[in-house]
């Protein structure tokens, strides 16, 4: 399957003080969720403020192959008419998630729980990701996985079952794709389907559920996880779903307007989940001026507007427990941390591996490329700030993945030497208008 476009360089150089009010794209995560309960709802759905990333455009096109009315209907607006639970049809064709990883982790849970039989792909950078982990719990409930890719990566083929059995699941990581797979396949069993985590996981799936009526416990499990309980065969409703701003895209935002001098800008609606907010903690840590404004709820999740100014930041030791709230956000915070003084050490990062890249090598190639000192101990990463200053001036492979073009490019407007990223095209998938919100910010540096 390809999806090969050829590469598109860009160059971030620095520019001057960033101001004003920006809010960024709806989140990722409840994007996915929100066309996949749309699905499994007999009815319609309505979504405003859907991210319109090519990942999440994905899972829709994978929910109307199963037999969903899928329709755009304006500016981030969308409708659902979902064939609702036990009635999905077989796709005629290969679902192709392109390179979103959750939103084929989620669809296999919700084919494996159904009596169809569909085969899953995407683009280069998918194909390398683990599905097994996935798959496992899966096999457990009946599905079965009739072709697979080497070491259980896509194309994989997989035979769902029309009566899962509903299971007991220890995850083996801390992941909310591992759980929410799980959770989808088990709507559709006779009985209850636990999952529990010994660190607990975003927990969108869990909310989003109870929201369309499930009936759902989540109680706390250990020193730092949860047991969630979800009965099977559930009424599920359709509800309007007002997608929150994405936290993690938010991130690319609030670090620019920390690290380029003189700035002062408000992001606004900003998701505020605390299995969610571990990026803002470790800033706030490290000396970040960072104010919640305003906070209210929007679609079932707790939002807030955050006024961010420019700060001179302090190196800190990121514990190994808040990995789960800030899994997406540790290459742009390896990136502050090139600008903050003394040493920032990260732990605990051995999730980034198994991303849409290896995270951890490339983030430190790309900060060895451009002057900034950094280690890698094991599954832990250690960056020595420049105390507000870091050189730059390198070109950064990103391996087709977004986050580590997008971060490297904050680092150029705000680094001594213009940073280039060997290619663009990416960004697309997660964060189309991220050039355009730091251009009305006053950052128009980009070549």
């Amino acid at each position: 399957m390809s999806h090969a476009l050829p590469p598109k360089p860009l160059t971030a150089r620095a520019c001057g003080p960033l101001q004003g009010r920006v809010r960024p794209p709806g989140d990722k995560s409840i994007s996915h969720r929100a066309f996949l309960l749309g699905l499994l709802s007999a009815g319609e759905t309505r979504i405003s403020g859907l991210l319109e990333g090519e990942d999440v455009l994905n899972t829709g096109r994978a929910c109307a192959q199963l037999g969903a009315r899928v329709e755009r209907v304006g500016d981030g607006q969308w409708t659902v008419r979902g064939v609702g639970l036990g009635a999905l049809l077989a796709p005629a064709e290969t679902l192709d998630f392109g390179n979103a990883g959750t939103g084929s982790r989620l669809m296999m849970g919700v084919v494996g729980g159904h009596g169809i039989t569909a085969r899953f792909d995407g683009d280069a950078s998918l194909r390398k990701r683990p599905m097994r982990r996935i798959l496992d719990p899966l096999v457990l409930m009946g599905a079965e996985v009739l072709e697979q890719g080497e070491g259980g990566r896509c194309p994989i083929l997989l035979k769902g079952t029309p009566d899962p059995a509903p299971i007991e699941y220890r995850t083996p990581v801390a992941s909310a794709q591992i759980k929410s797979a799980v959770l989808l396949a088990g709507l559709n069993a006779l009985g209850r389907t636990t999952v529990i985590e010994t660190e607990a996981s975003r927990d969108h799936t869990e909310k989003m559920l109870a929201y369309f009526g499930a009936t759902l416990t989540s109680e706390p499990f250990g020193e730092h996880g949860r047991k969630i309980a979800l009965e099977g065969r559930p009424e599920l409703t359709p509800k309007p779903i007002a997608v929150p701003a994405d936290p993690s895209s938010a991130a690319f935002l609030i670090a620019a307007a920390l690290l380029v001098e003189g700035s002062d800008v408000v992001v606004e609606g900003v998701m505020t989940n605390p299995l969610r907010n571990g990026f803002v903690a470790t800033l706030k840590e490290m000396g970040a001026d960072i104010e919640v404004l305003e906070t209210r709820e929007e679609g079932g999740e707790q939002v807030a507007d955050l006024r961010v100014r420019h700060s001179a930041l302090t190196g800190v030791a990121v514990p190994a427990d808040r990995a789960p709230a800030m899994i997406d956000e540790y290459i742009i915070l390896a990136v502050v941390a090139a600008f903050a003084k003394g040493v920032t050490h990260m732990n605990g990062l051995q999730e980034l591996r198994v991303k849409e890249s290896d995270r951890l090598a490339a983030t430190a190639a790309g900060l060895r490329a451009n002057g900034v000192a950094v280690v890698i101990e094991g599954d832990d990463l250690i960056v020595e700030g420049g105390a507000g200053a870091c050189p730059g001036g390198g070109l950064v492979e990103t391996h087709l993945d977004h986050r580590l073009a997008m971060s490297f490019l904050v680092m150029g407007l705000a680094a001594q030497k213009p940073v280039s990223v060997d290619d663009e095209t990416m960004i697309a998938t997660s964060f189309p208008t991220f050039k355009p919100l730091l251009a009305q910010l006053g950052a128009d540096c980009f070549s």
